[in-house]
Protein backbone atom coordinates (compact mmCIF):
# COMPACT_ATOMS: atom_id res chain seq x y z
CA UNK A 1 0.00 0.00 0.00
CA UNK A 2 1.12 3.65 -0.85
CA UNK A 3 0.41 7.10 0.08
CA UNK A 4 -0.56 9.70 -2.26
CA UNK A 5 0.22 13.38 -1.39
CA UNK A 6 -3.44 13.52 -0.94
CA UNK A 7 -3.30 11.04 2.02
CA UNK A 8 -5.26 8.89 0.49
CA UNK A 9 -3.60 4.91 0.10
CA UNK A 10 -3.69 2.79 -2.88
CA UNK A 11 -3.40 -1.27 -3.58
CA UNK A 12 -3.51 -3.52 -6.02
CA UNK A 13 -5.84 -6.15 -6.11
CA UNK A 14 -4.69 -9.24 -8.65
CA UNK A 15 -7.65 -11.08 -10.46
CA UNK A 16 -5.48 -13.88 -10.54
CA UNK A 17 -5.14 -14.20 -6.55
CA UNK A 18 -9.02 -13.92 -6.09
CA UNK A 19 -10.20 -16.89 -4.03
CA UNK A 20 -13.24 -19.00 -5.07
CA UNK A 21 -16.00 -19.69 -2.83
CA UNK A 22 -19.35 -20.97 -2.36
CA UNK A 23 -22.17 -19.01 -2.61
CA UNK A 24 -24.33 -18.03 0.52
CA UNK A 25 -26.80 -19.92 -0.72
CA UNK A 26 -24.86 -22.73 -2.39
CA UNK A 27 -25.77 -21.67 -5.94
CA UNK A 28 -22.75 -20.89 -7.30
CA UNK A 29 -19.37 -19.42 -7.06
CA UNK A 30 -17.89 -16.49 -5.93
CA UNK A 31 -14.14 -14.33 -5.81
CA UNK A 32 -14.52 -11.47 -3.08
CA UNK A 33 -12.34 -8.55 -4.22
CA UNK A 34 -12.63 -6.68 -1.01
CA UNK A 35 -14.77 -6.23 1.45
CA UNK A 36 -15.36 -3.91 5.00
CA UNK A 37 -14.52 -4.86 7.82
CA UNK A 38 -12.21 -7.61 6.02
CA UNK A 39 -12.66 -10.92 6.82
CA UNK A 40 -16.30 -9.93 7.87
CA UNK A 41 -19.11 -12.72 7.83
CA UNK A 42 -22.06 -12.47 5.14
CA UNK A 43 -24.11 -10.76 7.65
CA UNK A 44 -21.57 -8.77 9.23
CA UNK A 45 -20.12 -6.54 6.06
CA UNK A 46 -20.41 -2.76 6.08
CA UNK A 47 -19.68 -3.40 2.10
CA UNK A 48 -18.30 -5.93 -0.09
CA UNK A 49 -17.38 -6.33 -4.08
CA UNK A 50 -17.06 -9.90 -5.25
CA UNK A 51 -17.42 -11.16 -8.84
CA UNK A 52 -19.82 -13.98 -9.63
CA UNK A 53 -20.00 -17.05 -11.73
CA UNK A 54 -23.67 -17.91 -12.51
CA UNK A 55 -24.13 -21.84 -14.12
CA UNK A 56 -27.50 -22.15 -13.64
CA UNK A 57 -30.49 -20.32 -13.38
CA UNK A 58 -31.68 -20.21 -10.02
CA UNK A 59 -32.65 -17.73 -6.87
CA UNK A 60 -30.43 -15.46 -5.73
CA UNK A 61 -28.78 -15.57 -1.98
CA UNK A 62 -31.03 -12.81 0.17
CA UNK A 63 -29.45 -10.25 2.34
CA UNK A 64 -31.92 -8.05 4.58
CA UNK A 65 -30.54 -4.35 4.70
CA UNK A 66 -28.44 -4.64 1.82
CA UNK A 67 -28.54 -2.35 -1.35
CA UNK A 68 -27.24 -4.38 -4.20
CA UNK A 69 -25.65 -3.34 -7.94
CA UNK A 70 -24.84 -5.96 -10.21
CA UNK A 71 -23.36 -5.42 -13.23
CA UNK A 72 -23.04 -7.85 -16.05
CA UNK A 73 -19.72 -8.73 -17.35
CA UNK A 74 -19.63 -11.84 -19.80
CA UNK A 75 -21.82 -14.43 -21.19
CA UNK A 76 -25.32 -13.93 -23.04
CA UNK A 77 -26.96 -12.38 -20.27
CA UNK A 78 -29.89 -13.08 -17.46
CA UNK A 79 -32.87 -11.81 -16.38
CA UNK A 80 -33.67 -11.26 -12.71
CA UNK A 81 -37.12 -11.72 -11.40
CA UNK A 82 -38.62 -10.46 -8.28
CA UNK A 83 -41.08 -11.69 -6.59
CA UNK A 84 -43.69 -8.50 -7.72
CA UNK A 85 -42.91 -8.86 -11.01
CA UNK A 86 -40.39 -6.71 -11.82
CA UNK A 87 -37.53 -8.21 -14.33
CA UNK A 88 -33.98 -6.71 -14.74
CA UNK A 89 -32.66 -7.73 -18.02
CA UNK A 90 -28.66 -7.64 -18.44
CA UNK A 91 -28.16 -8.44 -21.86
CA UNK A 92 -24.89 -6.71 -22.83
CA UNK A 93 -21.75 -6.47 -20.98
CA UNK A 94 -21.83 -3.51 -18.35
CA UNK A 95 -25.58 -3.58 -17.85
CA UNK A 96 -26.28 -3.12 -14.62
CA UNK A 97 -29.85 -3.78 -12.02
CA UNK A 98 -30.08 -2.05 -8.70
CA UNK A 99 -32.12 -3.78 -6.33
CA UNK A 100 -32.28 -4.50 -2.79
CA UNK A 101 -30.91 -7.76 -0.78
CA UNK A 102 -33.77 -9.09 0.72
CA UNK A 103 -35.64 -8.63 -2.09
CA UNK A 104 -37.16 -12.22 -3.51
CA UNK A 105 -35.07 -12.40 -6.93
CA UNK A 106 -34.80 -15.77 -9.49
CA UNK A 107 -32.19 -15.23 -12.33
CA UNK A 108 -32.67 -16.45 -15.38
CA UNK A 109 -29.49 -17.28 -17.90
CA UNK A 110 -30.48 -16.40 -21.70
CA UNK A 111 -27.96 -18.43 -23.10
CA UNK A 112 -25.84 -20.38 -20.90
CA UNK A 113 -23.32 -19.36 -18.00
CA UNK A 114 -22.49 -16.08 -17.03
CA UNK A 115 -20.07 -13.61 -15.08
CA UNK A 116 -21.32 -10.86 -12.89
CA UNK A 117 -19.47 -7.56 -10.85
CA UNK A 118 -21.67 -7.23 -7.53
CA UNK A 119 -21.12 -4.52 -5.03
CA UNK A 120 -23.36 -4.85 -1.77
CA UNK A 121 -23.62 -2.05 0.66
CA UNK A 122 -25.62 -2.27 4.03
CA UNK A 123 -28.14 0.14 4.05
CA UNK A 124 -27.45 3.20 7.05
CA UNK A 125 -23.85 2.08 7.04
CA UNK A 126 -22.66 3.63 3.65
CA UNK A 127 -23.76 4.16 0.40
CA UNK A 128 -22.27 3.28 -2.93
CA UNK A 129 -22.01 4.20 -6.68
CA UNK A 130 -21.02 2.34 -9.57
CA UNK A 131 -19.89 3.82 -12.99
CA UNK A 132 -19.02 2.81 -16.62
CA UNK A 133 -15.53 4.53 -17.25
CA UNK A 134 -14.28 3.13 -20.71
CA UNK A 135 -11.04 3.84 -22.67
CA UNK A 136 -9.17 7.18 -21.63
CA UNK A 137 -11.33 8.87 -18.69
CA UNK A 138 -9.90 11.85 -16.70
CA UNK A 139 -12.12 11.96 -13.34
CA UNK A 140 -11.75 13.76 -9.52
CA UNK A 141 -12.51 11.29 -6.99
CA UNK A 142 -14.23 12.08 -3.80
CA UNK A 143 -15.06 9.11 -1.76
CA UNK A 144 -14.20 7.09 1.50
CA UNK A 145 -12.80 4.10 -0.85
CA UNK A 146 -12.75 4.18 -4.39
CA UNK A 147 -12.66 0.61 -6.45
CA UNK A 148 -11.19 0.58 -10.11
CA UNK A 149 -11.96 -2.57 -11.15
CA UNK A 150 -10.83 -3.59 -14.87
CA UNK A 151 -13.94 -5.34 -16.38
CA UNK A 152 -12.34 -5.21 -20.38
CA UNK A 153 -9.13 -4.92 -21.65
CA UNK A 154 -6.15 -3.69 -20.49
CA UNK A 155 -5.92 0.25 -18.80
CA UNK A 156 -3.05 2.46 -17.23
CA UNK A 157 -4.30 4.48 -13.83
CA UNK A 158 -2.21 7.51 -12.59
CA UNK A 159 -4.31 8.76 -9.38
CA UNK A 160 -1.74 11.07 -9.01
CA UNK A 161 1.75 11.09 -11.36
CA UNK A 162 1.19 9.72 -14.50
CA UNK A 163 4.75 8.39 -14.53
CA UNK A 164 3.66 5.98 -11.88
CA UNK A 165 0.82 4.78 -13.41
CA UNK A 166 -0.73 1.27 -12.48
CA UNK A 167 -1.60 -1.43 -15.24
CA UNK A 168 -4.51 -3.21 -14.81
CA UNK A 169 -6.06 -6.25 -16.82
CA UNK A 170 -9.32 -8.11 -17.01
CA UNK A 171 -10.45 -8.48 -13.09
CA UNK A 172 -7.51 -6.30 -11.12
CA UNK A 173 -8.63 -4.01 -9.07
CA UNK A 174 -7.10 -0.45 -7.68
CA UNK A 175 -8.51 0.34 -4.65
CA UNK A 176 -7.99 3.99 -3.33
CA UNK A 177 -9.01 4.80 0.80
CA UNK A 178 -9.42 8.41 1.64
CA UNK A 179 -10.25 9.06 -1.89
CA UNK A 180 -10.94 13.17 -1.45
CA UNK A 181 -10.46 15.74 -4.01
CA UNK A 182 -7.91 13.30 -5.56
CA UNK A 183 -7.05 13.30 -9.75
CA UNK A 184 -7.60 10.26 -11.75
CA UNK A 185 -6.38 9.38 -15.52
CA UNK A 186 -6.95 6.73 -17.25
CA UNK A 187 -5.34 5.71 -20.28
CA UNK A 188 -5.60 2.90 -22.67
CA UNK A 189 -8.57 0.73 -24.19
CA UNK A 190 -11.40 -1.16 -22.14
CA UNK A 191 -13.73 -0.61 -19.26
CA UNK A 192 -13.27 0.26 -15.45
CA UNK A 193 -16.30 -0.15 -13.40
CA UNK A 194 -15.73 3.03 -10.51
CA UNK A 195 -17.11 2.23 -7.47
CA UNK A 196 -17.44 4.92 -4.60
CA UNK A 197 -18.33 4.15 -1.36
CA UNK A 198 -19.25 6.71 1.24
CA UNK A 199 -19.70 5.95 5.22
CA UNK A 200 -22.86 7.68 6.49
CA UNK A 201 -22.33 5.61 9.71
CA UNK A 202 -19.27 8.28 10.81
CA UNK A 203 -18.32 5.71 13.01
CA UNK A 204 -17.24 3.31 9.94
CA UNK A 205 -14.64 5.98 8.96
Amino acid sequence: MSATPSSASVSLIRGADLVASPWKNGGGVTREVAAFPEGAALDAFVWRVSVADVAQAGPFSRFAGIDRTLALLSGAGMLLDEAGGVTHALREPLDIARFEGETAIDARLINGATRDFNLMVRRGAATGDVAIWRDETRARLDADVVLLFCAQGELHVATHDAANATTLIAMDTLRIDNARALSCEVKGKGALLAVSIRYTDTSQA
